[in-house]
């Protein structure tokens, strides 16, 4: 195909950036159709995009003959359905991560994909289309710092005093599974891919008390115990007084390197009476608005000319794995084996 024909599903805040990348700046995609139940984003894309096809139901989306793949941009919950059911349509399927909060519809999403192997399906593992994260993986897979055998990665959110993370926590499945399923990712990827053996973690509540109401944390640690004796170290974090704040260490038997060290969120530097200082990635979305754009194009890029993303499902399974094991060892107190 010349053209990939997109209907987006999902609106959001998230939703709507990605709307913009597949119009106005992905060579190849044309975004065709949306999807949302909430009729105020639907209005929103009515105005940004008057040649769009709205639907508020997804089966009609669907049912439309106009799309050749759905990008998804959904509540995690509906994940593993939404993929299922496009599939069965025919249709090709991006889906923001993770793929599913559950691991018995990881592998129901990965047995139908296998009934369909002409279509593709791609997570939304973003940090991969950083061309920092990318530097250092090329780095890290030529021996720059010799063998890789310890990450230690954070995802740490600038604080919401209006509660969104309150807001959102009963769907998203928790701070690891939501925040560290990128830096679990990320972390089996320059690591090589190993497997898990055994996982720790601990959490507070230091802000957000609502999240009490559904088991969850706002700042959390965990350690992932892999086979052959490598670490990783995961810090998450709904608190942050500066800004969102992404960052990432390998460590290796001939040196080190870092990614995002300082969270800055352009090279201004100011030197007064407080002394040195820069400000801060806002958002996510700041951080990793060029990867966000990279991502897509990378997607196009399976589709039209079959060019690999590195991306698997069975890469979004184990990060769901390890993410839900983190989950179940902060609220037992104890480790989980695998």
């Amino acid at each position: 195909m010349s053209t990939i024909r997109f209907g987006l599903v999902g609106l959001g805040r998230l939703g709507r950036r990605h709307a913009e990348n597949l119009a106005w700046h992905v060579p190849g995609a044309r975004l065709v159709a949306a999807c949302s139940p909430v009729a105020d984003e639907r209005n929103w894309a009515r105005d940004k995009f008057p040649e769009l096809i709205l639907h508020a139901e997804y089966d009609a989306l669907l049912k439309d003959p106009s799309v050749d793949a759905v990008w998804l941009v959904t509540p995690t919950s509906l994940h593993a359905q939404q993929i299922i059911a496009a599939l069965r349509a025919g249709k090709h399927v991006f889906c923001e991560k993770p793929l599913s909060l559950d691991l018995a519809e990881c592998d129901a999403v990965i047995e139908e994909h296998a009934r369909h192997p002409h279509l593709k399906v791609m997570i939304g593992f973003v940090r991969r289309f950083d061309a920092s994260y990318r530097d250092a993986f090329e780095q890290t897979t030529s021996g720059a710092i010799g063998r890789p055998f310890m990450v230690r990665s954070q995802t740490c959110d600038k604080n919401d005093p209006d509660g969104f993370f309150v807001r959102f926590a009963p769907t998203s499945g928790g701070l690891f599974l939501d925040c560290s399923v990128h830096d679990i990712d990320l972390a089996r990827w320059l690591l090589g891919n190993p497997r898990p053996k055994r996982v720790y973690a601990s959490g507070t509540i230091a802000i957000h008390e609502g999240l009490r109401e559904c088991n969850d944390i706002d700042n959390g640690v965990g350690i992932v115990e892999f086979d052959g004796g490598q670490l990783a170290v995961f810090y998450a974090s709904r608190t942050m007084a500066h800004g969102h704040d992404t960052q990432t260490e390998v460590i290796g038997t001939a040196g080190a390197l870092s990614v995002g060290r300082n969270p800055r969120a352009n090279r201004v530097e100011i030197a007064d009476e407080h002394g040195m200082r820069n400000a801060c990635t806002p958002t996510f979305f700041e951080r990793f608005e060029d990867a966000f754009l990279r991502e897509a194009q990378a997607f196009v890029g399976l589709l039209r000319d079959g060019k690999p993303t590195g991306l698997t499902l069975d890469d979004a399974r184990e990060a769901t794995r390890i993410g839900i094991a983190m989950r179940e060892a902060v609220q037992s107190g104890r480790a989980v084996e695998f």
